[in-house]
């Protein structure tokens, strides 16, 4: 029976990837006619030429369009030979836009299918990271040390917060909890592999101006008790006994750009990874 007695238009989606974009380009012209009477049969992962003829021998057998995003040469050799033998009507979704930038570019396309889908993996990971950063910051949550990948920990203006949101600009989920004498560290920290936990560490001196600079910037005195050395030692004294209970690797940040110490944990951290598998 053909598809105009069934009183639908069947289209076939081919593709090497999981075949989003050609499915997507499909509804969006079906849209334009009566949606409810365009059926779209998906055929993802096609990466073997063996499986296209009987492919193409079904939508004959339908009389369907068949719209593919095929990026391999090969495989769109085979079914725009086997469409034309079993006379399908064939849509290349990808083809002109990659010969077109071929031109333009002047050079070849890395020609890997499912890129698209990667970089989009990449990106929804980033920003669930940078929310979770966010989130977590400063121990606002507890719960968060344990769903962490990473969670650094020391003692006020260390910069724990500016590395956090670096890593989670790497994909990389971080909490971080500020550690002062007065109150006693959330019980989860304690309950972590060292491995994920990262201390911060920095000179008495260097942390003392940029207190100082905060305090200016907060239209309050210098001579506050938050920017004196001997508290500042104290602070130090303390994060450092409760960097060694938790036996985690301590980096000093004295005079160091985020970025070198985030270089540092992210060794840490894929190096901690690999030694889990």
């Amino acid at each position: 029976m053909s598809a105009e007695k069934k009183g639908r238009t069947v289209i076939y989606i081919i593709s090497d990837s999981v075949g989003e974009t050609a499915e997507l380009v499909a509804r969006a012209a079906a849209s334009q006619f009566d949606g409810g009477r365009v059926e779209i049969h998906g055929v993802p992962y096609v990466q073997n030429p063996e499986e296209i003829p009987e492919i193409v021998k079904m939508a004959a057998e339908d009389e369907s369009i068949i719209a593919f995003t095929l990026v391999m040469p090969h495989l769109r050799e085979v079914l725009i030979r086997e469409a034309q033998l079993h006379k399908v009507v064939i849509v290349d979704i990808m083809g002109p836009m990659l010969d077109a930038l071929t031109k333009a570019e002047g050079i070849s396309p890395r020609l890997e299918p499912g890129l698209v889908r990667k970089i989009d993996d990449e990106y929804f990971r980033k920003v669930e990271a940078i929310e979770f950063a966010v989130k977590y910051d400063d121990g606002k949550d507890p719960r968060g040390i344990m769903r962490a990948d990473i969670v650094v920990i020391g003692i006020s203006r260390t910069s724990k917060t500016p590395l956090c949101m670096y890593l989670a600009h790497k994909r990389i989920k971080a909490a971080n909890v500020p550690l002062v004498p007065e109150a006693a560290p959330p019980e989860e920290l304690f309950k972590l592999p060292s491995h994920k936990i990262v201390g911060l560490t920095i000179k008495p001196s260097q942390l003392n101006e940029i207190r100082t600079e905060r305090l200016k910037t907060l239209g309050l005195t210098s001579d506050a008790d938050y920017a004196s050395i001997n508290r500042i030692i104290k602070e130090l004294e303390y994060a450092q006994d409760i960097m060694r209970r938790v036996g985690c690797h301590v980096i000093d940040v004295t005079n160091k750009a985020v970025e070198e110490t985030a270089s540092k944990v992210m060794e840490l951290y894929y190096r901690g990874e690999r030694s889990k598998q």
